[in-house]
């Protein structure tokens, strides 16, 4: 379970990545910061896993 959960940290943080970069491309705010939230929410994800990966070992 916990290896499926980095991976969907891992696939929202290049997702949120990619609507950044791609709102930047074209001017579009609301793209570019739904992108960083995005990434922000994967990170998140992340950071707990890797703090349950700590207690666990």
């Amino acid at each position: 379970m916990a290896e499926e959960q980095k991976a969907k940290a891992k696939a929202e943080q290049a997702k949120g990545k990619a609507k950044e970069t791609i709102g930047r491309a074209v001017g579009n705010e609301r793209l570019t910061t739904e992108g960083r939230a995005e990434q922000s929410k994967g990170d998140a994800r992340q950071a707990k896993e890797k703090t349950k990966d700590v207690f666990k070992h």
